[in-house]
């Protein structure tokens, strides 16, 4: 064994997993895999694997000549890519000036397990699409000790775990920061860590610090867990905390994109420090505005933060007396005249009335949040960005290597390009058959060896994968029991259903309707036919979207905000079954999917009854039939066709490149040019 070498190698493979660029670079997985052995996966990061490999072992990796020199290139490539990386947003255009992104969640990779769902997976999203077009971001969070939480199925539904996690063993640098916020129950200090997102770095915020009392080291724990007292505390940090870490880092943002209301406490932060700088609270709010786009993902009242005057009226005391802005005067700020509730501070509401630009997340959503927002003078100025998601990481590698094949590896289909999403029109029947067929068995054999299902790699397999909210209405299929015995029992048109995704431990609604689907698939109306996989994670949620046919989705209109689980799917080539709601009511054409029909029927459980017979007729009358139309197990040359038509129509529009790019365009850079022009 050459030590001289076996070092060099281990650094190399270091630095390679030491950058979240490996999550989608396939060149730099493959040299993970096989540098670290058969035994790692996704699950465990790379990092940990390598610390655990001794010598000896990483000794015959680091031997092969060729993949020591792959890895030498990555790894260089990889260093240089974060020196060239330019957090203050000098890069030159079309990147645009420097971005602070706020979020509370970033999903990234299923072994940095700092996210809940969709708002999550959107921020990893936008981080790395952001990197592969070169914008001028940096982003912050929080880092969650316990994360979320951990899944498994017991008595009497889903059960509850919690792992622990530690920021060194998942890639992060410590930067040596330390950042303190004030609270009523005394300060709370935050480390700060360094996340590689390729060239876009990600800080987060760890209570888990020297000095901090106990409640203090508890406000990291876990995401979205705890009483409002706490989430107040988290938010503070996130916000205030954020802010502060970047101002100590030496990083100066010409402007904050606030991904949801959670980070809206960081506009406390921006006043304080115009204030300071001697302008008037009327001045400071003009400045800050100017700086300031606030994301929301809501479409109902349910879903924003509203915090009790008798909770967060100590907080705002101690911001008060540093400022000398009577607390009043800000609480009006949080004021949403429609919400009819004075003694609650709206954090949506504070957000929106201090950003220059507001956006929803499709254009429905934009839509229902003027109505929603209707009784503030800012809400008839919000608009949308569709949301998207990152293809490369969302794209099974045999779909990338499909693509590449047939589309161009260097035509930038994953950043939306038309002109070669335009060649899937003439894409060959043969050669998507057998991609989705090797996609379906690559699911199927997974679901089966680890969940002990006996699912058949050959049948029409429809999918639905999410939070179980209950306006998602994961069990609608359920209210009719025999309809869909029936199809699960036809042996000459065999369907079966696959069903993934997590209830918050604290709603209880929500955790009965996964029970529910959980005991159907136990029951003998099921045929085996009929699955729950359970631990809901990026790596499950990517075998799902790629191995499932079709991507089921019926929240109750209009409040899914967007939706992009289908949006992986679609780019897999899956077909989506949905709602007309979010993404889909936008981007829906009859070529490339269907639409079930709602209702306006006065109560919810007669458009429950109603929609839930629409979907059932589609199911039985065209979606099956059109999968089984050439008479045999494999797709129909009309179903080939409606692939065809998704990946043509949808393939330049779901993409998270695509969303990045209209950001810079949109919002960014008109919200940067104007500061210039004043």
């Amino acid at each position: 064994m050459n030590l001289t070498e076996n070092a060099s190698f281990r650094a190399d493979v270091r630095a390679i997993a030491g950058n979240y660029a490996w999550t989608w670079n396939r060149e730099h997985r493959a040299i993970l895999e096989a540098a670290l052995g058969a035994d790692w996966a996704g699950h465990v990061h790379p990092m940990q694997a390598l610390n655990a490999l001794t010598d000896v072992a990483l000794s015959k990796p680091a031997s092969d000549a060729a993949l020591a020199d792959r890895a030498r290139h990555a790894a260089s490539a990889t260093r240089a890519l974060e020196a060239a990386s330019v957090p203050t947003g000098t890069l030159d255009d079309p990147a645009p000036a420097d971005v602070a992104y706020i979020s509370a969640e970033f999903g990234v990779s299923e072994s940095l397990p700092q996210y809940s769902g969709g708002l999550g997976i959107l921020a990893g999203d936008h981080l790395k699409a952001a990197s592969d077009l070169e914008v001028g971001l940096v982003a912050i969070g929080l880092f969650y000790t316990n994360g979320y939480f951990t899944q498994s199925v017991g008595d009497p539904g889903q059960v509850v775990g919690y792992d622990t996690y530690l920021p060194d063993g998942l890639g992060l640098t410590d930067t040596g920061v330390v950042v303190m916020v004030e609270t009523p129950r005394g300060p709370i200090n935050a480390a700060v860590w360094l996340a590689r997102i390729g060239n876009i770095r990600l800080y987060m915020l760890d209570t888990r610090t020297p000095g901090n009392a106990e409640w203090a080291t508890a406000v990291t724990d876990r995401l979205y867990g705890g009483d409002q007292q706490k989430r107040i505390d988290q938010e503070m940090l996130l916000g205030v905390g954020g802010l502060r870490a970047l101002a100590a880092l030496g990083l100066a943002p010409k402007m904050v994109h606030l991904n949801e209301g959670h980070a809206g406490f960081g506009l406390l932060e921006m006043l304080a420090l115009e204030l300071a700088n001697g302008a008037s609270f009327a001045e400071a709010q003009v400045n800050v505005r100017e700086r300031t786009l606030f994301t929301t993902h809501t479409p109902v009242p349910a879903g924003i933060d509203r915090f009790p005057r008798a909770l967060l009226a100590p907080y705002l005391q101690s911001w008060s007396e540093r400022t000398g802005v009577e607390i009043e005067t800000i609480w009006s700020e949080g004021d949403l005249p429609s919400d009819n509730a004075p003694d609650e501070f709206n954090m949506a509401a504070f957000c929106l009335g201090h950003a220059a630009r507001t956006n929803g997340v499709s254009a429905l959503h934009g839509e229902v949040s003027q109505q929603l927002f209707t009784s503030r003078p800012e809400g008839s100025a919000i608009t949308s960005i569709t949301n998207g998601v990152h293809a490369r990481t969302w794209t099974d590698p045999l779909t990338q290597s499909f693509m590449d094949r047939h589309l161009g590896s260097s035509s930038r289909w994953e950043n939306g390009d038309s002109a070669a999403w335009a060649k899937a029109d003439g894409l060959p029947s043969e050669a998507i058959i057998e991609l989705r067929a090797a996609l379906r068995r690559q699911l199927i054999e997974h679901l089966n060896a680890d969940y002990g299902t006996a699912l058949d790699p050959d049948v029409l397999t429809i999918g639905f994968a999410r939070r179980f909210a209950t306006y998602k209405r994961a069990a609608l299929l359920l209210r009719e029991p025999d309809r869909l015995a029936d199809l699960l029992g036809n042996d000459d048109r065999p369907v079966q259903f696959v069903f993934a995704g997590k209830a918050h431990p604290a709603d209880i609604p929500g955790q009965a309707i996964l029970k529910s689907i959980i005991d159907y698939g136990a029951s003998t109306e099921a045929n085996h036919r009929f699955a729950f996989a359970a631990g809901y994670d990026i790596a499950i949620a990517g075998l799902l979207y790629s191995g499932c046919d079709v991507w089921l989705n019926n929240p109750v209109r209009p409040q899914e905000a967007c939706g992009t689980s289908g949006e992986k799917s679609a780019l897999n080539g899956g077909l989506n079954c949905s709602i007309l709601d979010g993404w889909w009511a936008e981007w829906y054409h009859p070529r490339n999917g269907w639409a079930i029909a709602t209702s306006d029927l006065d109560t919810s459980e007669a458009r429950d009854s109603a929609e839930a017979a629409a979907l059932h007729d589609l199911l039985a009358d065209e979606v099956v039939p059109a999968f089984y139309a050439d008479g045999s197990l494999t797709p129909s040359e009309a179903w080939v066709e409606r692939i065809r038509a998704g990946w043509s129509i949808l393939g330049p529009k779901v993409t998270a490149g695509r969303m990045v790019a209209e950001y810079c365009d949109n919002l960014y850079r008109p919200l940067i040019a104007a500061q210039t022009a004043r």
